[in-house]
């Protein structure tokens, strides 16, 4: 194992930017998914009462309908998320803080 590779377990510089693409991605995917589901299903019953309406009529309807459900749905994955976000400003903050030390000319254990 190399000095770079960080301990199992432990976010390396770039785990968590990596991670909140990744989580970030799942979450928009499954949103996708829901709004596409929602949008057949909403097609289907009407085609089932035997009222014809545009798809993009039925996706627009499953775009309100998912955006609510979609919060209580996908609580857990929306939680990681914002975890990440979270963790990413915070390295992104202290990374800030410490350049604008060295800028100032202080020399600490981190420079």
């Amino acid at each position: 194992m190399s000095d770079a590779t960080p301990p199992q377990g432990v976010p390396g510089p770039q785990g968590a930017g990596k991670r909140l693409a990744r989580n970030l991605a799942l979450y928009t995917l499954a949103r996708l998914g829901l709004v596409a589901v929602l949008a057949v299903v909403i097609w289907l019953l009407a085609r089932a009462v035997q009222v014809d309406i545009p798809m993009i009529v039925a996706i627009l309807f499953a775009l309100i309908i998912a955006l609510p459900l979609s919060l209580t749905l996908f609580k857990r994955l929306r939680a990681r998320v914002n975890e990440d976000i979270a963790q990413v400003d915070e390295k992104r903050r202290r990374d800030k803080a410490q350049l604008r030390a060295r800028l100032r000319g202080e020399t600490g254990p981190d420079a």
